[in-house]
């Protein structure tokens, strides 16, 4: 598991007319990574602004998650906060490129890495590591920071365009030096971590009734998934959190220690501490958090859907 296999290669029918618009797609992407980042960045928040004004629909989802919440900001404070998020996430689009397309050596400039001997410390002792994080709006960018210090696995969902899921593939394993498993993929995660292999991973995303709990995060009740703990208990793996800030120009990613007595036997308690550590991640970076997800889509059967307009 630890050595790299060999890159895929493209098949010849990606050369037809309908992957066409994809490829210049893919071309135009990397034409963002032309120009530094800190020139590039100040015109996706921009675009970020123009979009959050456009996307009414995401915009309403954001307005009430922060609702939800963050309850503390008035109705003003919560309108610069949407605004705040939208800008975030235009600049997500060049820093998305950059994570992409930029050098080793470019990525090295954009960000620092702190924390490593917490890593490190756990894979000499032969033990695997689940790196646990959340979804922000440089979540791309982080791990690529990441991936220049040390090799992992990122944990992948496929998508519909076999050319793009093809392509992120081979550039994934180009750029952390591991193969990319597939999240449903449980026996092959195991393995990797028993291995003693580090593999990407963020759970902090309602995408449907998977194995989960309601529990608290940011006060509400929350469909959270209860596999963290399953996963690190039956890889031998010891969960290591990391989050990623901006500061004074710079992407800095701080690797915490490995999570004690973890997990603990309680799936409840264990999936709370994931939630309590992704949401103090999230008020030290409210604006890059992913507010645009119906993280409250799974409700309890006494609460009404918070995302239905009334007219």
């Amino acid at each position: 598991m630890a050595q790299t296999p060999p890159r895929p290669r493209y098949r010849q029918r990606y050369l037809a007319p309908r992957y066409w618009l994809t490829w210049l797609s893919l071309l135009l992407v990397q034409m963002l990574t032309w120009l530094p980042l800190r020139l590039t960045r100040p015109f996706g928040r921009g675009l970020g602004w123009l979009l959050g004004r456009v996307m009414r629909e995401r915009r309403h989802v954001t307005d009430v998650n922060l609702m939800l919440c963050l309850p503390e900001l008035d109705a003003a404070a919560r309108r610069r906060m949407v605004d705040a998020h939208f800008k975030a996430m235009g600049a997500a689009i060049f820093e998305t490129a950059f994570a992409w397309f930029a050098s080793d050596a470019r990525i090295r400039r954009l960000g620092r890495v702190e924390g490593l001997e917490h890593l490190d410390a756990v894979q000499q002792q032969g033990q695997g590591a689940l790196l646990l994080t959340g979804h922000f709006s440089w979540l791309e960018l982080g791990a690529r920071v990441l991936a220049v210090q040390r090799p992992f696995h990122a944990m992948y969902r496929h998508v519909n365009n076999p050319l793009i899921d093809d392509w992120m593939f081979s550039a994934r394993l180009q750029r952390t030096r591991r193969q990319p498993l597939p999240k449903r993929d449980i026996k092959t995660l195991i393995r990797a971590l028993r291995e003693g292999e580090a593999i990407w991973y963020a759970p902090d995303q309602t995408l449907g009734r998977e194995a989960g709990l309601f529990l608290p995060m940011f006060g509400q009740p929350v469909w959270t998934l209860t596999a963290t703990a399953r996963l690190a208990k039956l890889g031998r793996a010891r969960v290591v959190p990391y989050f990623t800030t901006f500061e004074h120009g710079q992407y800095v990613l701080r690797v915490q220690a490995p999570l004690e007595q973890f997990p603990s036997g309680d799936d409840a308690a264990d999936a709370r501490r994931v939630n309590d550590l992704i949401e103090a991640a999230a008020r030290t970076s409210p604006q890059a958090y992913f507010w645009g997800h119906r993280r409250f889509k799974v409700r309890p059967p006494d609460r009404e859907d918070p995302y239905r307009r009334v007219d």
